[in-house]
Order: C-alpha cells, then structure tokens, then sequence
C-alpha cells in the first residue's frame, strides 16, 4: 500500500464524515496499493475504512501473491460479490461510493442495506490524485523526458516525405526503443488542413505541402504516468497568416503560464490566454479550454477553463495548451505541462517552442 496516500484519503474521509470508501476505479487502486488489477465486468473493491481496517475483495483470477500490507479477500464468479464486501463494512456507517462502480452493483448494495447514508467518495480520491506527491513528480519529468525524444525523433521524420500514417508507425516503433509501454492517447500527426481537426487521432494517406502546418500532439506511458505534449511545425515556408497565428497562440500561452503560482484560479490562466488570442482576431477558432489536468490517467479530474475557479494548488500538474484552428487553412497549438510550485511553476518541457520550418 501506499502508506502516505492512504492515510490522506484516511484524513479527508473523516473530514467529510464517511466511515468507508468503497473504491473500484483500477486507476484509484492502483494509486492507493501500486497494484494494476482490470477486472473487466467482475467485482473489485478497495474498502478504505476510517479505523483504518482496509481490505481488497478481488476474484479469484487475479491472483496477488504479494503482501500488499492489507487483508486480501477473494470471491469467485458464484459468491455474492456485494455481500462479500459488506461483510468488511460497517454497514451502520455513511458509505462513499466511486463515481466508476457499476449500477448494478450499487444497486445491490442498496437492496441489501435499505437505509445505507451514500455519496460520492471519488471527489476525496480526486482532489488527492489532484497534488501530485514527489515519487509522481519524478515519474512524470520522467515520462515527459521521453516524449521530448519522441518529439525529436519525429520533427527529423518529417523531411522525409513521409505520410501521417507512416510518422505514426515509426512513432510507436521509438516508444517501444525508448522501453515506455505504449501511446497515452491516440497520437496526432495532422499535416496542412487536418490540423484544423483539434482531434485528428485518424492519420491518413497525405503528404507534406510546402507551407503546410504539422501538428504533432503526443504521449507515452511510462511507468504508468502519462506525458504529453504538441508543438507546430512549419514544411519548406511559412505564409504570413501562418506565422501570425503561431506567434498569436505561443504569447498566449506564455501570458498564461506567467500567472501559474499558488492561489490563482485556473479560469485566470485561460482567460490571459483566451483574451489575448480574442485581442488577436482568432478568438472565435480557440476552441477548447486551456488545459486539463494528467498523472496516471492523460485527462484527470480537474481542468483549466474559464467555468473551473478552483485555485492552482502546489503539486498540481496540468498542460496549457492554446489552439487555433482554422477549417481548411491551418492549425496551430503548442502545449507545455507544468508542475505548480511553491513560488510559481516548474515546466515539464525543456523543448524548444519558437516557430521551426521544417526542410
């Protein structure tokens, strides 16, 4: 278990007045006990007890040989796995409940304690996941590092008349060389007017233009963090709409990343972005927030939007990530991910962000 964590989740459960937490979420599992368990549509329960009497109720087909410093109870697929988990509650107590546990299995669990006090435990889970620890902050300037390889590794791939689909292939081949365990998401390599789709996750047959605007959003995983990151490029030239735009959405998000310190509100940050772009003239193609927040998963509770007045907290870690997409034309976002420190912010990315023209 990871003790640390778990005694947070402890304290803030009886802040809130639950009892337990019957968590399900394997991302949740795996931040509170290190341990990956994906049960598909078989019952998985961490109980969090405010006693401090945890326990993991897991089928029989995951075995967990090691000792994870907690009681481990298995079920099979013929056991009442909901009963199972009330036997190591105490059913006369308030419940929090992961917003991920399926309907019907929340559902039994009310048949069976009619008069049960039920809320949503994930906030607690979420606002924790929220502040990153130090192990999480070395694991993501680890995964980031990666990426910025990547990143590299592609921006030379592209002066040689490759298709979107072939810099992708050859992406994954560098993930798998640099020893990280696959894509955080589907990657977007988006030549010319496909960068004007913000989600171009489907690479096609197209090749390089002169003049063409290359976006190249990606991520890998390693050791279960997530990185990510964009940045634009240019083929052969660049048009004057084009430069304007890119060093539109790059003062953008230096303005926003300026304003990052504890006790500012995350709709600040956008808005220092969002007016500038808006100042500019391309306000109406700056489509999506400024950014989301990312550690084990790459989209975690918590974003950085004009409607989120929560405040930037120490050990938060989430991406700014102006755009502006133009259909048919061009497309231009260039993304960082930053640490919130105590005096300001740490940026998980040491690579360049001037305007580069590929040749």
């Amino acid at each position: 278990m990871k003790d640390s964590r778990v005694q947070n989740i402890t304290n803030k459960m009886k802040e809130e007045g639950y009892d337990q937490l019957l968590i399900s979420d394997p991302t949740a599992i795996f931040y509170l006990t290190g341990l990956w368990i994906h049960p598909g549509e078989r019952l998985l329960v961490l109980v969090i007890r405010a006693d401090g009497k945890n326990t993991l109720v897991v089928n029989k087909l995951f075995p967990i040989t090691e000792d994870i410093g907690i009681e481990k109870v298995f079920i099979d697929d013929i056991d009442d796995g909901v009963k199972k988990v009330l036997d190591y509650c105490d059913v006369n107590g308030s419940f929090g409940i992961d917003k991920n546990w399926p309907s019907h299995f929340l559902l039994h669990l009310m048949e069976l304690v009619p008069n049960a006090k039920l809320g949503n435990g994930s906030e607690i889970i979420d606002d924790a996941r929220a502040i990153k620890d130090e192990e999480e902050k070395d694991l993501m300037r680890k995964a980031q590092a990666d990426n910025e390889l990547a990143t590299d590794f592609v921006k030379h791939e592209l002066s040689k008349d490759l298709t979107e689909i072939e810099i992708t292939e050859r992406l994954g081949e560098k993930y798998k060389e640099l020893g990280d365990s696959g894509y955080s998401f589907d990657p977007i390599i988006a030549y010319g007017a496909n960068g004007a789709d913000p989600h171009h996750q489907e690479p096609d047959d197209s090749r390089l233009k002169p003049g063409d605007s290359i976006v190249v959003d990606i991520g890998c995983v390693r050791d279960s963090y997530c990185s990510d990151m964009t940045r634009t490029f240019f083929y052969k030239e660049v048009s004057d709409k084009s430069r304007d735009v890119y060093e539109t959405i790059l003062e953008g998000k230096r303005r926003a990343m300026a304003l990052i310190k504890p006790g500012v509100e995350l709709a600040t940050l956008d808005a220092a972005a969002r007016d500038y772009i808006t100042e500019k003239g391309y306000g109406e193609y700056f489509t999506h927030r400024l950014g989301h927040f990312i550690g084990i998963e790459d989209h975690e509770t918590g974003d950085v939007s004009t409607a989120n007045h929560n405040v930037c907290e120490v050990g938060n870690i989430f991406s700014i990530e102006p755009g502006v997409y133009i259909p048919g034309e061009v497309g231009v976002r260039i993304e960082d991910l930053v640490i919130v420190t105590e005096d300001g912010y740490e940026n998980l990315n040491k690579y360049p962000d001037d305007l580069e023209i590929i040749q």
